[in-house]
């Protein structure tokens, strides 16, 4: 045989076990943007485990859906996963985002009126009020140790069917922490004004939501896209395959995604809840990290390189 023609067929096999690797193992993304900082920086390049929620099989366009070995997400890990708001194309067609998973299925997230994630972590004036939650069976044991300070029953939100939320200065808080001692079971919740808040639970298959105003248009987008139904809003009122409904149920596993910056909304606020079937991989490590606009002699970081994503 010819050293020419060997060289060939080497180019050949080298190039055909990179494409294998890619499909049925790991992939490599480029970072473009700054949405995952510090986790991840606009430049880096990262390798995606195919198989981390197992391995979805390729060419859905022309294949079915399918899944081996699968697994579940696990809360926190960064996910690599396609647009769920593009209805053109075939699932693995559709353009490629990343974000970091919060809710998972049965999940209830506290959210604002933009579906923002609501965080207990952030700084307390002592004159102004928050919100704080507690178990259900302590509502009158609350009420009792309010009364202390001449309090009556502020806004309260039910969060799930064991935890509720309640408005109160912070000065009453302190006070009745002092009171508690190591009982305490108010939690701080947030700084948000009442009717920004929201508990929203994420779908899992086979569960039932409620239909309210501030989520009724968030479920209509995701039976349409994703669970093949037909619904619309009408008068201010959710018609799902042309019958009014004050509450729906899902055939899918959802989750909902953020980015680390806030200020990028490229994320389950824009699209929605994220069904497992778009689900690609999770992002394992960076195997290449470069300053976007800069030399082919410099902009390298070093220390980036080879790293595990966190």
């Amino acid at each position: 045989m010819k050293k020419g023609l060997k060289w060939i067929i080497a180019f050949i096999g080298a190039a055909l076990f990179v494409l294998l690797l890619r499909c049925f193992a790991f992939t490599s993304y480029y970072i473009p943007a700054n949405g995952m900082e510090t986790s991840l920086h606009c430049g880096d390049r990262i390798l995606v485990n195919k198989w981390s929620y197992g391995l979805r099989s390729p060419l859905l366009s022309l294949l079915p859906y399918h899944r081996w070995s699968e697994k579940p997400v696990s809360k926190e890990d960064i996910v690599v996963f396609n647009n769920p708001a593009n209805t053109q194309a075939a699932i693995d067609n559709k353009e490629v985002f990343i974000s970091r998973c919060i809710g998972l299925p049965g999940d209830t997230l506290i959210v604002d009126s933009v579906f923002t994630l609501v965080s207990p972590n952030v700084t307390r004036r002592f004159d102004k009020a928050y919100y704080f939650t507690y178990p259900n069976e302590k509502e009158i044991e609350l009420d009792s140790l309010l009364n202390t300070y001449s309090m009556t029953a502020d806004t309260i939100i039910e969060i799930d069917s064991a935890l509720q939320a309640r408005l109160l200065p912070w000065h009453i808080y302190h006070n009745l922490e002092l009171n508690m001692g190591k009982e305490s079971w108010l939690q701080p919740l947030s700084h948000d004004a009442p009717s920004a808040i929201h508990p929203l639970i994420v779908p899992g298959k086979g569960n039932t939501l409620k239909v309210y105003p501030w989520n009724r248009t968030l479920l209509m987008n995701t039976l349409v896209l994703h669970e093949e139904r037909d619904a619309i809003i009408k008068n201010n009122t959710l018609y799902v395959d042309n019958e009014p409904v004050d509450s729906v149920t899902f055939t899918k596993d959802y989750y909902w995604m953020t980015s680390n910056n806030t200020i990028n909304t490229s994320d389950s606020r824009l699209f929605g809840f994220v069904p497992h079937d778009h689900l690609v991989g999770k992002a394992t490590s960076i195997w290449f990290s470069k300053e976007p606009n800069t030399g082919v002699l410099s902009g390298y970081r070093w220390n980036r390189f080879f790293t595990s994503v966190e």
